[in-house]
């Protein structure tokens, strides 16, 4: 090896050691840096009431004692800052980070309900994932509203893909006021805001041409027949539309007064699904 050579190698070796020992002073005071503050930031999508605050965060922060500012930055237990804060029902998501600045930023998302659920355990919202919020009068959302008797085989999140659909249609969502489950053969009944009829899809399976089927049934049949003719439209079976004639009045909606002490109504769905007499549709698909 050259002395030019030699000399490279040694100006590397120095210039390796310089860089660790740096890195190792740099992490050293980084370590001691005392925190300077907790920022609290609330992501909050347009229009949609805040399921939390920023004051109710630092309320638990300092509540779980991980609030506390004086001390190094680096002592804070990030992940415990967020895995508490995802266990909380009103938080949809929750992340922490540490900025540059010496602070930390905790960014919450509050949950997001796309439906309100009504069972025998009372009435709560849920998410997408099927986190639930129970109703009381702070957290009130004009949301789809899903109605059966659940558990861990037949729950309610199952119908989300169903609720999100139906919403995400502007005739559809104008249309349907309630989905419920029926508590004999646990199909799917879309409940009209057009009181005397409800809609029998079975299940979720083949969902589009379902609703086409019943579409096409609302334009072509029911404007001949009348709106109160049929009291079930049934797309459970593949190709057909089985209509069943009306054979009693209309059933008046029950009242049920929920946890925010307000009057919701909820149709008979029960009465509806009873009566035998059918009438197959030409309308097929």
């Amino acid at each position: 090896m050259t002395k030019k050579g030699v000399i490279r190698c040694l100006l590397s070796v120095v210039l390796m050691c310089y860089l660790a020992f740096a890195l190792f002073v740099a992490n050293d005071m980084a370590a001691r840096e005392m925190c300077a503050g907790i920022d609290i930031k609330v992501l909050q999508e347009e229009g949609l009431r805040k399921f939390v605050s920023g004051g109710e965060v630092r309320r638990l922060l300092d509540e779980w004692g991980l609030g506390d500012v004086k001390r190094p930055v680096a002592t804070i237990d990030l992940q415990e800052i967020e895995d508490r804060l995802n266990s909380i029902v009103n938080i949809e998501h929750a992340t922490a980070e540490r900025l540059a600045n010496r602070k930390v930023r905790v960014s919450v998302t509050p949950m997001i309900p796309v439906a309100r659920v009504f069972d025998i355990n009372g009435s709560y919202y849920i998410n997408r994932s099927g986190k639930r919020l129970t109703a009381n009068h702070r957290f009130r959302l004009d949301v789809p509203v899903i109605t059966g008797h659940f558990d861990s085989i037949n729950n309610a999140v199952s119908l989300i893909p169903l609720v999100e659909r139906l919403a995400n249609n502007p005739d559809w969502n104008a249309i349907v006021a309630q989905i419920s489950i029926d508590p004999k053969n646990h199909d799917v009944i879309l409940v009209p805001m057009i009181r005397g009829h409800v809609v029998n899809l079975g299940d979720t399976s083949d969902i589009d041409n379902k609703l086409e089927r019943v579409m096409l049934m609302y334009h072509k049949v029911l404007p001949l027949k009348g709106w109160n003719y049929y009291d079930t439209i049934s797309v459970k079976w593949g190709g057909q539309v089985v209509a069943t004639r009306r054979q009693k009045k209309i059933a008046e909606p029950l009242i049920r007064f929920d946890q925010e002490g307000d009057e919701t109504e909820i149709e008979d769905v029960n009465s509806m699904l009873v009566s035998t007499e059918t009438d197959t549709a030409a309308v097929k698909r």
